[in-house]
Order: structure tokens, then sequence, then C-alpha cells
């Protein structure tokens, strides 16, 4: 099934940022100001692709090697992402395990346009965990998928309890990761 495309309204977009600046009290005319709809539609767009990125087709390429059956793992992918209960940005680390299965392994910067397409999104946290882990579990087909994501919200740094540099971890474990625990503990020691 492909996936449908989103088509971004930006002068939609560039009318609710002029409501809201109005809403705040802001001349909506004055020099500093009166671009910043514009600016702003042109960020939202450029950031949220992610919902234009057929994920199926993004680790389509596999390797075959040499049997290669051993863990693979990706540490420290940048994440940036926005939260969809306050659509304020949560950004951290995204490290990912795969146990390849008679050596079909994928280039590494395919798993980081993965994390990138669904970042790139409204998303949680939690959400985006699992997304990537089933997503390599789907296309590589491996023995095992780990994701683990280390994010500060802004959403728990700038309001609420404003608490600055509490980062919020989460992971989604699939196949042999979830079930053997000495797989687990091996690839989890990796990370370290």
């Amino acid at each position: 099934m492909k996936q449908k495309t989103r088509k971004f309204d930006k002068q939609k977009f560039q009318k609710a940022v002029s409501m809201m600046l109005d809403a705040f009290g802001e001349d909506t005319k004055r020099e500093g100001i009166k671009r910043t709809p514009e600016r702003v539609a042109e960020f939202y767009e450029e950031f949220f692709t992610g919902y234009n990125e057929d994920i199926n087709n993004l680790i389509s390429v596999h390797y075959q090697t040499e049997e290669y059956e051993e863990i693979v793992i990706v540490k420290d992918i940048q994440l940036y992402s926005m939260c969809e209960h306050h659509l304020l940005p949560f950004s951290g680390k995204v490290h990912i395990a795969y146990l390849p299965k008679k050596g079909r392994i994928v280039g590494v910067s395919k798993l980081v346009r993965v994390v990138e397409a669904f970042a790139h999104r409204l998303q949680l946290q939690e959400r985006l965990s699992e997304q990537i882990a089933d997503t390599i579990m789907k296309t590589v087909q491996p023995r095992g998928a780990m994701v683990v994501i280390e994010a500060e919200h802004l959403c728990m740094t700038m309001r609420g309890v404003r608490k600055p540099g509490a980062k919020m971890i989460t992971s989604a474990m699939r196949g042999i990761f979830l079930k053997d625990a000495r797989t687990r503990s091996e690839a989890l020691s990796l990370l370290k």
C-alpha cells in the first residue's frame, strides 16, 4: 500500500501564525514581525517532510555478505522532532541495534534516513521508538531489532515542571532482543 502524500497549505499556515501573533497582542505590521508568518511557514514546511517519505523504500537496499550474523549498532544518531501534545521540539539521540539474518545488512545511512523520516512528523517518543524498530523488522527482516531513544523535551523544560536536562528514555525491542536476555544484555552493554 502506497503512502498518501500530504500537501502543506502554506497560505493557511501563514494566516494561522498571523492570527496567533495577533492573539498575543503583537502588532503584525511591525517591522520585526511582519514576515514572521512566512518564515514560520517555511520552517514547518521544511521540517515536516517526513509525512511525504515512503518509509518502506528508505531501506530497501540490502547487501549480501559473508553470512554476517553478529550485532550491528549505530549509536548517537542526532534526533530533532516535534511533540504532538504541545508543538514543542524534543531532541536527543537514537541508538539502533539489529542482528542480521543470512547476511542481510543495510547501509548505515538508510537507518539514519528512517529515523529522520519518522522524526520529521508530529510525534510521541514512545511511538517513534516503535515505528523505527517495526520498519527495520519489516524491511531488513533481521533476527531482531532494538531502538533506544534518549531525548530532552522542551515541553518539560520550558513549561510545567521546568526541569532542563531531564531526559526521557524509551526503547523498542523486537525478535531476539525481546526473547533472549543474553543478546539484549550484550547489545545494551555495547550501547553504553
